[in-house]
């Protein structure tokens, strides 16, 4: 067991790299991780566009996208800070109908957040994450286009990286997703899709991380 959790700790830091490639695009700025009172301030404002509901909804996204990347660089300061602005996130997820590139954003604030984080594991549990992403894979609307077909997919995809960052060492939402009974054939049906361009397939990394290959 021991090393299979070293394992997927190589495997997800070197999935960050990857991930953290699509951050460092986007930001124009480099921000040092000393700075943690420039990122609280920062995250403060980036918060109130993520709660300013006249804003588009990827204006929003987009903001939180940016909370999650401060509480990665910033440390557990700026993770701690970040926490009261996740409830949205969680909020956006769970109530609101939007295109699967906004839904993207959101997904990779909440990886960035809880990237090896117990602490922030634990709190993404408590804004009940789990069943809000495992309720992703329900999905059962019919694309009409190839496109929507792939976009679909790659929301799923990030729904088994995210799932993947927050039950990394964390027993209790391993516990949790194994209550999941489609959650199984999802993955397994998942794992079978083409993850070229990802260091990982997570689908199967999830679906080991869970123990459903011991039943």
């Amino acid at each position: 067991v021991y090393r299979c959790f070293v394992g997927l700790y190589h495997r997800l830091k070197k999935c960050w790299s990857f991930v953290k490639g699509f951050f460092t695009k986007k930001e124009e700025e480099h921000i040092p991780t000393a700075e943690s009172i420039f990122h609280k301030e920062k995250i403060a404002v980036l918060g109130h566009m993520l709660k300013d509901k006249s804003l588009a909804l990827e204006q929003r996204a987009q903001a939180a996208y940016r909370i999650g990347l401060l509480a990665f660089t910033g440390g557990p300061t700026a993770g701690n800070f970040a926490a009261e602005y996740m409830k949205e996130v969680a909020h956006l997820l769970q109530n609101y109908e939007m295109e699967p590139k906004i839904k993207i954003q959101l997904l990779q604030s909440v990886a960035s957040w809880c990237y090896l984080n117990p602490v922030n594991q634990r709190r993404a549990k408590h804004l009940q994450f789990i069943p809000i992403l495992v309720n992703l894979f329900d999905n059962r609307l019919e694309p009409t286009m190839k496109s929507d077909v792939n976009s679909s997919l790659l929301v799923k995809f990030w729904s088994c990286y995210v799932l993947s960052v927050m039950t990394c060492n964390n027993l209790s939402c391993m516990q949790e997703l194994r209550d999941y009974s489609s959650l199984k054939y999802h993955l397994q049906m998942l794992a079978s899709e083409n993850w070229s361009g990802w260091p990982e397939n997570f689908a199967e990394v999830l679906y080991f991380l869970i123990g459903f290959h011991r039943n």
